[in-house]
């Protein structure tokens, strides 16, 4: 896999870590702050990966501004009240394994997060991961996917070339990010999002374990 300048660039949660207690109870936490009906479990996850606003308008659609700037503002004030009763975020199986053997192998590894810089730096501090993404992308940096922009950014950051870049994320916006931007799209199904929607998204493979991941990517290159 070496030879050229290569990037693999992870989305975050429902990717790298399983967030999804945390997310749901912040969600829940947010909606009942401005007097409304918490969304269910598969309507929060299908937003996972969008930008909070984003997030928020499409699961209050029948409300406005106002309203979505409160639950914004209720989900981070959620968020901050986990870090002092923590909900657990473990990492998948096999994730970290699998940053060990790209890095040995001479990959770039990079980050595009619908997460706040604040909160990618917190993983990274949590896992000791500090320096070893050579582009992190967040919120707070680039436009809400699908939008390519934070792909775009890390191409730019690394110097490498679309064809030699890889998204590995669990959601549709991920896929569809990846594919405006003219990278390669790898699906992670066990993620936030059922396969058709990887599918639909644009995923060329779509892997069910960590362990897949260097064939994957073995094979997408081999084409370029």
């Amino acid at each position: 896999m070496v030879g050229r300048l290569r990037l693999v660039i992870f989305d975050v949660d429902g990717t790298l870590i399983d967030s999804q207690a945390a997310i749901l109870g912040a969600m829940t936490a947010a909606f009942e702050t401005v007097g409304l009906e918490a969304p269910g479990r598969d309507a929060v996850l299908s937003i996972v990966g969008l930008s909070l606003p984003n997030a928020m308008a499409t699961l209050a659609p029948e409300h406005g501004e106002r309203e979505w700037q409160a639950l914004v503002d209720g989900y981070r004030a959620a968020h901050t009240a986990q870090l002092r009763h923590p909900v657990p975020t473990p990492l998948y199986p096999g994730a970290a394994a699998a940053l060990d053997r790209l890095e040995a192998a001479g990959i770039l590894l990079g980050i595009a997060t619908g997460k706040a810089q604040r909160g990618v730096g917190r993983l990274l501090a949590q896992e000791g991961w500090e320096g070893r993404f050579t582009a992190i992308q967040t919120a707070d940096d680039a436009p809400s996917k699908p939008h390519p922009g934070m792909v775009e950014n890390c191409l730019a950051l690394t110097g490498v070339a679309p064809e030699d870049a890889v998204v590995l994320g669990d959601t549709e916006f991920d896929m569809a990010m990846a594919r405006s931007a003219g990278v390669h799209a790898l699906g992670a199904s066990w993620g936030y999002h059922p396969r058709d929607r990887l599918l639909r998204g644009g995923a060329a493979r779509i892997l069910d374990g960590f362990e897949g991941l260097d064939g994957a990517l073995d094979a997408v290159w081999e084409r370029v």
